[in-house]
């Protein structure tokens, strides 16, 4: 498979940030930003790099503190991963974020910020310093998909319909689908888990073209 590595990007004005990424071996189709667990860049975010890059993109995440993450923080890294990604060749119009369990947060977050081509949620933890997705679901500027399970719990099967409803209001495309009993990160579920690996290649595929 596909190996990582980790660079220090410092930029002109003296910002740094560390970043560890994954290069496709064949044609480059795109770059896409992957907002990592709150247990920070494990063997598993390396693995979901890895894996993306074997599809053809170009995939990196920015390593965050992820304690006291402010939405600027978030935000700033963000932006300047994106400013990475299009030094190494990657053209505007075809970046895109994707985040899991507290970087599903954080990329909807991103989402309703910035215009980028796609965006992906899959699973979804509340961070302190980070707004509650069904209050800016409806803001989002980037085509958005939104994976959530419920661990079998009712109020957690309501709270993702009302993120379905906040989303379909956004002037962008939007998909919330919904997995009964899986978990939020959906390692106890490998059938929810393959969908949403299946989807998470669509949705890309079809808005990063």
């Amino acid at each position: 498979m596909t190996s990582t590595s980790t660079v220090d990007y410092q930029r002109t004005d003296g910002r740094t940030l560390r970043l560890t990424f994954s290069e496709p071996e064949g044609a480059l189709r795109g770059g896409l930003v992957v907002l990592h667990e709150a247990d920070g860049v494990t063997d598993g975010v390396k693995l979901l790099l890895a894996g993306l890059a074997t599809e053809g993109w170009l995939t990196v995440t920015p390593h965050l503190e992820n304690d006291e993450l402010t939405q600027q923080d978030l935000l700033d890294a963000t932006d300047l991963t994106l400013a990475w990604l299009v030094e190494r060749g990657v053209q505007a119009d075809l970046l895109g974020v994707m985040g899991f369990d507290l970087g599903g947060t954080a990329a909807l977050v991103v989402a309703s910020h910035r215009r980028l081509g796609a965006a992906v949620s899959v699973g979804g933890q509340r961070a302190a310093e980070l707004p509650a997705l069904v209050e800016i679901a409806g803001r989002l500027t980037s085509p958005w998909l939104g994976m959530y399970g419920d661990a079998g719990d009712e109020a957690g099967g309501a709270d993702v319909e009302r993120l379905r409803d906040a989303a379909a209001s956004a002037r962008v495309a939007t998909n919330v689908v919904h997995y009964p009993g899986a978990n939020h990160r959906f390692d106890a579920d490998p059938g929810a888990a393959a969908e949403a690996w299946q989807r998470t290649l669509d949705w890309f595929d079809a808005h990063l073209r």
